[in-house]
Order: structure tokens, then sequence, then C-alpha cells
């Protein structure tokens, strides 16, 4: 497993062509994108349609019924459940499940706030959040992560490596 996890482009084209560069830089095998997509930008839309076969994606507060017209993949799905090397994951936009009501899972993902976030909630969670593509908050800056079996990395949209946490 070699996943890439990155959430809120909001549309925005520039970042959006480098999210992109950076998941075929990374040789990622999947990317999975935690919601807040398009924003009505059909040029964003057309640039994740070029990878359609290797996105899967939960919906953000932001993605509507204009958004999934626009894609080729389907984006209305409020959360994700994947089973992997023995950890149960959950993905999620975090505006509806998240942090404060987190179900008994081994990784919960999750965006929505524009924050980077590695923590260890009650049971032994790990709860992590990529940060965003485009409108960091708190003094982040525009990344994303790679996680695979062993660990997870956050990267600036460059690659570099800011921080890691081990699985």
């Amino acid at each position: 497993m070699n996943i890439m996890i990155a959430s809120d482009i909001h549309g925005n084209e520039k970042y959006c062509g480098e999210l992109i560069e950076a998941f075929k830089r990374e040789r990622a095998e999947r990317m999975l994108l935690l919601g807040d997509l398009t924003d009505g930008n059909q040029k964003a839309a057309d640039m994740l349609n070029g990878i359609k076969a290797s996105l899967f994606c939960v919906r953000g507060n932001c993605d509507h019924e204009e958004d999934q017209r626009m894609l080729d993949f389907p984006i209305m799905a409020h959360y994700c459940l994947m089973f992997i090397r023995g950890k149960i994951i959950l993905a999620t936009h975090g505006h509806k499940y998240g942090r404060n009501n987190p179900p008994k899972v081994d990784i919960l993902l999750q965006g929505h706030t524009h924050i980077p976030s590695w923590d260890k909630l009650e049971g032994g969670i790990l709860c992590f959040n990529p940060g965003s593509v485009s409108l960091p908050r708190g003094g982040s800056k525009r990344g994303y992560m790679v996680m695979n079996e062993n660990v997870a990395l956050w990267k600036y949209l460059n690659g570099e490596v800011y921080h890691s946490e081990r699985l």
C-alpha cells in the first residue's frame, strides 16, 4: 500500500496541477481526496478527470451536485472505509464525522480544517489530517500526505517531508 492523501483543493487550478505532478512523482498506487475538490471550476475538474482511474474520494462540505456532474468519478459518499494490512481506516472530510465522535477504527483520516495534524485520540485511534492543497490555515503550508503500511509522511507540494509518524 502506498496511498497519497490530499484535501481541500477548492478548485484552484495551479495547486491542483501541482498536486497531480506530486502524485506522479510519488508513484503512489492511488490518491485519496478528502473533499472540497472543484468549487465549480470545470478546469480543475478536467484535471482530476485526467487521473480518475487512480482516485477515490469522499464528499466535503463544499462539494455539491454541480461538482459531481463535472467529474467522471464518484465524490458524494461522506466516508470511505478501508481495510489495509489489518488496519481499519476511515476516511472522511471531517465536517460530519471526526475527532469529536471517533468511531472504533485504527486510523481516522480527515480534512476540512486546512491544518495538518497528527494526533492519538482516546482508544489509541490515530487521527491524521493532510492539511490543504490550496488554502492552508494556521501557519501551515500547502501539502499532502503519503501513507504506507509502516509510516505516514506529511509533505509540502514540492515533495519535501516535514513530518512523519510510525504506524
